[in-house]
């Protein structure tokens, strides 16, 4: 068990998490169409199982099967599921579901390697309870959690500064702006800390981990409630504009 109290932060992010994962749940149930609401619910439960390995290893101490879960499910996954969802709002479904094929091939791959690889049960972080991919005996493993983590980056953050300066000149999109704005910072924080755990300071990816979730989630209740007839006129005016744009060079 471990005798650091933030290392019992994951386990407020784990019953944070599970609340935002039923919200997002029953608003999919709502509008089963939409898959990047799936999407998003998968990747908050993925997350959650992240906190939640953490969270045991806090009480427990450092086991391998715990360890090898807690890289699968945030070394390697992390935000990739939730920027899946963003991938489903910005781009055609075929584009898409050939990008979901290509990540779940990537991650499966990794995962195998993660499974198989020996551990070195030897290592300084293991006696300390801490967790850490230095551990994996197949140090080359560990070259696939920043290319899946450059992906997550690039639909996430780029995702939404793209919505961000789509929005920024529309009359009443400001807490969509807004909203999109922190839905960056609170993404980038995890991969912030992510990058902490490489160097072994496991401990910082505990706290940006809790704030990423908390800010992502306040934008989400913020968006949901900005569905008002103002937001509706907004997002119909940049539609407008998008086809007006679109149809330019055809008149052309």
């Amino acid at each position: 068990m471990s005798s650091s109290l933030v290392h019992y932060v994951p386990i407020l992010t784990t019953l944070v998490g599970l609340v935002f994962a039923r919200t997002l749940y029953q608003h999919w149930r709502r509008k089963p169409g939409a898959t990047y609401l799936l999407w998003w619910f998968l990747g908050v439960l993925t997350y959650v199982a992240g906190t939640l390995t953490e969270s045991v290893t806090a009480f427990i101490g450092w086991h391998p099967a715990v360890f090898r879960t807690w890289y699968i499910t945030g070394a390697l996954l992390g935000a990739a599921p939730l920027a899946q969802g963003s991938v489903y709002l910005l781009l055609s479904r075929r584009v898409a579901h050939t990008l979901t094929v290509l990540l779940l091939t990537a991650v499966a791959v990794a995962g195998t390697f993660v499974v198989l690889s020996p551990l070195d049960t030897t290592h300084a972080s293991v006696a300390a309870g801490r967790l850490t991919g230095q551990v994996l005996e197949w140090t080359w493993v560990r070259r696939f959690s920043p290319f899946l983590n450059l992906y997550a980056f690039i639909f996430l953050v780029g995702g939404a500064a793209w919505s961000a300066w789509k929005y920024r000149k529309v009359e009443g999109a400001g807490p969509r702006v807004g909203g999109n704005v922190l839905i960056a910072v609170g993404t980038l924080l995890p991969g912030i800390g992510g990058m902490a755990t490489r160097y072994g300071y496991t401990e910082v990816l505990f706290v940006t981990e809790l704030i990423g979730l908390v800010l992502v989630w306040i934008v989400y209740r913020l968006m949901v409630s900005a569905s008002a007839p103002s937001l509706h006129a907004a997002q119909r005016a940049v539609a407008g504009r998008s086809a007006a744009g679109s149809a330019e060079p055809a008149a052309a």
